[in-house]
């Protein structure tokens, strides 16, 4: 159920009719938020690159599709590492819990010792807003709040992944996610 409350593992799902081209059908995975403002990565942006032409040594350790993702807008030149981990396991070293089942994993480090992980993403890019500019976009009606699954962050079908969030919330929620593309075609 869709909520105002932020906290760093919460889903950020855009509005069917969020127009923002790079947020249209987004579902961002919120990793943190204090009063200096918020940053997230968009989990529903394969990038036609893989993995391994920037970044060889994590070819083999990325979770399939083992393409790099565009997080957001801002700082395209960088990559961010998100590892899915175990809830009640200490995570490997290298790798920094942020909220409950997901943590940042340094690139610099060296990928054999990245262990125990459910899954692990590279993106270029994240998502980022300036102080309270999250929680007016939320209370705007630009953005559901929803629990995160762990598998959300890794899916194996990332382009699906806007509508099998909306549809697991049922009711209304599942009804909006077979909203068209664009509704001037129905």
């Amino acid at each position: 159920m869709a909520s105002t409350r932020l906290a760093a593992g919460d889903l950020l799902v855009a509005v069917p009719h969020l127009a923002d081209p790079n947020f249209r059908r987004a579902v961002v995975l919120l990793l943190h938020l204090d009063d200096e403002g918020a940053l997230g990565v968009v989990l529903n942006r394969p990038l036609p690159v893989d993995v391994g032409d920037v970044l060889p040594a994590w070819q083999d350790v990325v979770s399939r599709p083992a393409t790099l993702f565009q997080g957001g807008p801002v700082g395209l030149d960088g990559a961010l590492g998100l590892a899915t981990l175990p809830l009640a396991v200490e995570p490997p070293p290298g790798v920094t819990r942020v909220a409950s089942s997901f943590g940042l994993v340094d690139l610099d480090a060296d990928p054999a010792t990245i262990t125990g992980v459910l899954g692990l993403r590279v993106f270029a890019g994240h998502a980022g807003w300036g102080a309270h500019q999250l929680q007016d976009e939320v209370a705007a009606g630009d953005w559901y709040v929803l629990p995160a699954l762990p598998s959300d962050a890794a899916s194996a079908d990332p382009a699906t992944l806007w509508r099998a969030v909306m549809r697991r919330q049922g009711g209304s929620m599942a009804i909006l996610s077979t909203y068209p593309d664009d509704p001037s075609l129905n």
